[in-house]
Order: C-alpha cells, then sequence, then structure tokens
C-alpha cells in the first residue's frame, strides 16, 4: 500500500474526521492570512513554514481555530482518542471528538479512556468538556504542558500502558521533569503487557534520543486492577528520526509465563515447558529460556496467569508475543498462542512486530528529519495513527512494499517526513 493510497483516503474522509469547527471555518489547509511568518513557523518546529503551528495561528487571532474529528471512522476505538488528543496537547490545537467508540458493544469514553483523557488535560492546564463515562463527544482545548506529578487511576483493570501511550509524547514536550503514578490494569486483555511496555517498546521508541523510567510497583490484573507503575521522564528539545530497516539475526529469544495470587505455582511450569516445545518446533538452534514465576504476594494485586515471549535480533530489534489466561483455557494452548504470536512476527521479516508499528507513529511525525521502519503488513491500527498524525501535525508519511523482501515473507517501510517539532521550554 502506498501513501498515495492512504493521502487520498484522507482527503475523502477528512469533511468527514477532520473539518473545521463550525464557530470558525477553516479550510482542511490553513490560508495563507492565518499561517505563521516564515520566522515564526521555523522557531518552533524544525521544518520551513509548510506547517503552521496552532498555537501560532492562534496567537494571530485564530482563538477559535478547533479540529473536529470523527471517532467511529477506520479503526474506530480508543486510539483515534489517544492519538488526536495527545497531537492535540502537544501542538496547542482544540479538538472536538464525536461519535467515540460508536461501533463497540459499549459506545463512548470507558474509565481508561477517561482516566488518559483527564491526565493530559492536568498535564497542560486545559480544559475538558462532556468529560464522563459513556460520552461519545469531548472538546478537549490544551494548554502550556507544565509537567510536574500526577496520578491517573482507572479504578478497573484498564490498561496502565494505554495511559502511558497518550502521555509518554506530551511529557517530552513539557516545561519541567515528570512523575506519572498511572494506576489500573499491567498485565490486561486488549492492550500491550506492561513487560512488553518495557522489554520491547522502550529501547525502541528510545532511538528517537530521550529516554524514561518505568518502575512497576504493583502488578494488577482482570477484573480487579490495582496495578501501579511510575513513569518518570524529562523533556527534550526536539525528537531525532529513526531508521529501523535491518532486522539481522534472531540471537536471543526468552520470556516468563506468570501466576498470581492464588493460582498455583504449576499453572506457570506447564505454560513455560508449552512454550519451549512449540518454538522449537520452528527454531532449533537458538536456546529457549522462558522462566515460569510466582509473583509475589505484595508486588500484585487479585488473580492472574499469562505469558510473554521475546525475541531479541543482532541489530538491536525486538519482538514478542504474549496471552493471558482464562477461566476454562489451559496453560499449554495460553502458551501456544504466545508462541504462535511471536512466530508469526518473526516470518515476516520487518523490524518491528505488529503491535509496536502503530506506536511509533506519533513519534515519527514529531521527529525532526526522515524516519524509515521495515515492518510487517501495516495493520489497521497503524493505518489509523498515520491518518491521524497526517491530519493534526501535516507530517508526511509514504507505505510501500519492501523491495529486497524474500518469497516466504512480506514487509513494508513505513517512511516519514516529521515536522521537527522544537519544544520551546527546554
Amino acid at each position: 500500500m502506498r501513501a498515495s493510497g492512504l493521502r487520498l483516503l484522507s482527503l475523502v474522509l477528512v469533511r468527514r474526521c477532520c473539518t473545521r469547527f463550525p464557530a470558525r471555518r477553516v479550510s482542511a489547509r490553513t490560508p495563507a492570512s492565518a499561517r505563521a511568518s516564515p520566522a515564526e513557523s521555523t522557531a518552533v518546529t524544525g521544518r520551513s513554514p509548510n506547517f503552521t503551528p496552532p498555537r501560532a495561528a492562534a496567537a494571530e487571532g485564530m482563538a477559535e481555530y478547533m479540529l473536529e474529528i470523527d471517532g467511529s471512522i477506520m479503526e474506530g476505538g480508543g486510539q483515534i482518542l489517544r492519538v488526536s488528543t495527545s497531537l492535540s496537547c502537544i501542538l496547542g490545537l482544540p479538538v472536538r471528538l464525536h461519535s467515540i467508540r460508536a461501533g463497540r458493544s459499549t459506545p463512548g469514553l470507558r474509565p481508561q479512556h477517561l482516566s488518559g483523557l483527564e491526565i493530559i488535560r492536568d498535564l497542560c492546564e486545559g480544559q475538558l468538556e462532556r468529560g464522563e463515562i459513556g460520552s461519545t463527544e469531548v472538546i478537549f482545548t490544551p494548554g502550556k504542558i507544565k509537567g510536574g506529578v500526577l496520578t491517573a487511576d482507572t479504578k478497573t483493570a484498564g490498561s496502565v500502558c494505554l495511559l502511558m501511550q497518550v502521555s509518554l509524547p506530551c511529557v517530552l514536550f513539557a516545561a519541567s521533569p515528570t512523575e506519572l503514578y498511572l494506576k489500573g490494569g499491567t498485565n490486561a486483555e486488549m492492550a500491550p503487557q506492561i513487560d512488553y511496555t518495557v522489554t520491547v517498546f522502550k529501547p525502541i521508541v528510545e532511538k528517537f534520543s530521550f529516554k524514561f523510567g518505568c518502575d512497576i510497583k504493583t502488578r494488577g490484573y482482570y477484573p480487579r486492577g490495582g496495578g501501579e507503575v511510575v513513569v518518570r521522564t524529562s523533556p527534550v528539545k526536539k525528537l531525532t528520526p529513526i531508521n529501523l530497516t535491518d532486522r539481522g539475526n534472531v540471537t536471543k529469544i526468552y520470556g516468563r509465563a506468570f501466576v498470581a495470587g492464588v493460582l498455583p505455582y504449576k499453572i506457570a511450569k506447564d505454560m513455560a515447558t508449552a512454550a519451549v516445545r512449540c518454538i522449537r518446533r520452528e527454531i532449533k538452534d537458538i536456546y529457549v529460556n522462558v522462566q515460569p514465576i510466582q509473583e509475589p504476594k505484595d508486588q500484585s494485586f487479585g488473580n492472574g496467569n499469562g505469558i510473554i515471549l521475546f525475541a531479541e535480533t543482532s541489530t538491536g530489534c525486538f519482538f514478542a508475543g504474549s496471552a493471558l489466561g482464562k477461566r476454562g483455557v489451559s496453560p499449554e494452548k495460553v502458551a501456544g498462542d504466545a508462541a504462535d504470536m511471536l512466530l508469526r512476527n518473526l516470518r515476516h521479516g520487518g523490524c518491528v512486530d505488529e503491535f509496536l508499528q502503530d506506536q511509533l507513529i506519533i513519534f515519527m511525525a514529531l521527529a525532526d528529519g526522515v524516519s524509515r521502519v521495515r515492518t510487517g503488513p501495516v495493520t489497521l491500527h497503524t493505518k489509523t495513527a498515520i491518518h491521524f498524525a497526517e491530519q493534526l501535525s501535516k507530517a508526511t508519511f509514504t507505505v510501500k512494499k519492501s523491495e529486497d523482501q524474500t518469497p516466504d515473507s512480506e514487509n513494508y517501510i513505513i517512511e516519514c517526513q516529521g515536522i521537527g517539532l522544537i519544544n520551546p521550554h527546554v
């Protein structure tokens, strides 16, 4: 799929998902009269005046400049909310999101979505209207990103990793260091496990030239949650682009099979044994080390079990496969699902797995220069992230099939000309 196709889709959908708020009609491309001067643009971004910082536009009399986002299109879920409001906070662009999760069985905001909105509101001392559980429409007006010590608590098993997804890009452009206390589920369904965030996401996203700490205080599981992680980071001047196109060879495969609460340790041992057996059917020349773990009672809340498997390559790429236990599902089935997921992501020949590709999009859009990432088949989550990143930031993405892929692999190059956003506080 080429980027021209994505841009065509953007043009078709622009009136539905990115029209200007009726209070002040503004075309999809800001008119020249509303743009900042070249000097003002380059003072905020590393690019030429093709990108107009919304804060600069507002300073020139566009106080009612607001983007309207249709939350029902493409992926149609919480990802649209996270990408749109995170970029809104960073760029100083007010947004109105409607039809939030309209196609889901429980439409509107769930506790984890509302907690994410509230923490970025507090980060920038912004305004959030209609922010309540079940709401299908919100208006977010950002202020200056200050940083500091903040807490977000889903009060459910809602994923702390998804709270991190919406808030981490924002704190990089804050005026001061930030500590985020994120509470909820650490190992939750339909979201990355915290072990994935620490082992896969963290080392790769730090290639954009920033560091962050992630301290797991307590693990929490479905349905009670109760987990807590602390994220610490300092603001950066700008993000540098990344080039992840050489996967290299797989050198390590390892993982952790865990049980917590009243669940017997034997479940962890059975998952570990089954996972090693599944992987060795396909990969016979690499030692596979999966450790069974009984989570300490003072470091976990509730009952839970699951497994996460990792693969590292000679060029510093990371991949993962994971699964969580459920009532009536055997440990062998849980382990098999995780192993199949890992092996699937190793076969395509890309440098990132299907769960990391979409998480990198917002950082690529903000970076100062051209980023390139080789990945497997492009997911709907990634296409959605690209679409909204292009609409809000005006970064330019292209997606094309790799020219050097082998007959038994399918991978693509995602390339982005980032806007080179500069943090004025650093």
